[in-house]
């Protein structure tokens, strides 16, 4: 694979693209420093980054161009799409969100706002980029400082420069007309470079930076990066204060300002968890063990107590949506048959095709804003929804811990 990084990629550049230059590193630095090494290199007025596992659409570059013709401090971020892993069929995306983030700074995604759907081929602000596909003045991004030099490797540095473009007088924009495809390997394709936990140092960086007392919430979630060392922050600090870039406060409470209210910075708590046992069975119970993404859930004998193995501790969130205790998938309904079938599907928290509520009268898990409720087949251990029936035993679940105070409250926490 390294061979055709060298002679071969210099030869086919020389010969079928004339204008691109090949910037190679002394050593290995990461996505980050490799960027800047580009950006450095770079003659126009305007830098564009991608990811070398991206394919740009028809007519991507004009929709990134003219918003920063009209202010230059614009950022500019294309809508990404899908290309397939296994296949490199391109798929596009759905009709675009805002791009936001958790306390733990995992990327998320705000609704588009009222006059933005109005205009659904006009640009819109977005309060974080996705990723690593932009496109910025050269005079602003150097304004800026750039990227954060003492980031590394990779990770945080698509907060690190939304946080300053924002705060520092810019302002970001999503641009529906602009398509560029984006592969989503399910694998690193490269080595761990061996250097700790290099993306925590970088989270702790941009919050100590950029966050002001909002970085609490992040270590509230992650204590131990209150021990990690960020490194020096002298010059980006001084940035800061030559720039009078504005409070993080601000940021919250004017560009992302429905952010708290989809991912609070005190989470309420959750609505129950614990094993769902059958009543009809009251042998079986609800299992995930070793489902992934786009797997079925089950019904197996319960494992409370005994030595078997199974994945039997759910948690209905303050999102409404059940989750495999730990982890970051949830049960997901996109079948509008009778009978459809509940995978596990990454978590959105946006309710929809995740939407669930445990009806503690009738000991229902209902599904939907359209509801049907889980239930089985005992003879062959399958969990679909239904039509609820307050007749039906097999509709029927016991949920382990249910926190009740929170059931009678459900309107006024989480998602409306």
């Amino acid at each position: 694979m390294l061979d055709f990084l060298k002679k071969k990629l210099d030869s086919y550049i020389s010969a079928n693209l004339t204008k691109v230059q090949v910037v190679r590193l002394p050593e290995r630095m990461g996505l980050i420093r490799a960027r800047l090494a580009g950006a450095k290199k770079a003659s126009a007025e305007v830098l564009i980054f991608l990811d070398s596992h991206t394919e740009a659409n028809v007519n991507w570059l004009p929709p990134l161009l003219e918003p920063i013709a009209e202010d230059y401090k614009t950022c500019v971020c294309p809508f990404i799409d899908v290309v397939q892993y296994e296949t490199f069929e391109y798929r596009a995306q759905d009709e675009g969100a805002r791009g936001a983030f958790d306390w733990e700074f995992y990327y998320k995604r705000l609704p588009l706002l009222p006059e933005d759907l109005e205009h659904p081929t006009e640009p819109f602000k977005s309060p974080v980029m996705a990723g690593g596909l932009f496109a910025i003045s050269q005079k602003f991004f150097w304004d800026l400082g750039g990227y954060d030099e003492g980031l590394d490797i990779w990770g945080g540095e698509q907060y690190e420069l939304s946080f300053k473009i924002w705060q520092c007088g810019g302002q970001m924009v999503d641009a529906p007309c602009s398509r560029v495809g984006h592969i989503y390997r399910k694998f690193a394709p490269f080595p761990n470079p061996g250097r700790g936990d290099f993306v925590g140092k970088n989270y702790k960086r941009v919050a100590e930076v950029w966050m002001d007392e909002y970085a609490e919430y992040l270590y509230k979630r992650k204590p131990n990066y209150r021990t990690l060392d960020p490194g020096d922050l002298t010059e980006q600090k001084a940035l800061r204060k030559r720039l009078k870039c504005k409070p993080f406060k601000w940021f919250i409470e004017n560009i992302a300002f429905d952010l708290p209210l989809k991912y609070p910075p005190v989470e309420p708590d959750d609505f129950g968890f614990g094993e769902i046992r059958s009543i009809a069975a009251p042998e079986l119970c609800v299992d995930s063990y070793m489902k992934q993404r786009d797997q079925q859930i089950v019904l197996k004998e319960c494992v409370k107590n005994t030595k078997k193995k199974g994945e039997q501790n759910f948690t209905l969130t303050w999102h409404k949506d059940i989750r495999p205790a730990g982890r970051s998938l949830c049960w997901d309904v996109s079948n509008p048959d009778d009978r459809a079938e509940i995978v596990l599907y990454p978590c959105h928290g946006m309710k929809g095709n995740q939407y669930w509520k445990y009806d503690v009268e009738n000991q229902w898990f209902v599904h939907g804003s359209n509801p049907r409720c889980l239930d089985c087949d005992l003879g062959n251990k399958r969990l679909y929804v239904t039509e609820c029936d307050e007749g039906s035993k097999t509709q029927k679940w016991r949920f382990e811990n249910v926190n009740l105070n929170s059931i009678m409250n459900w309107d006024n926490i989480g998602p409306p």
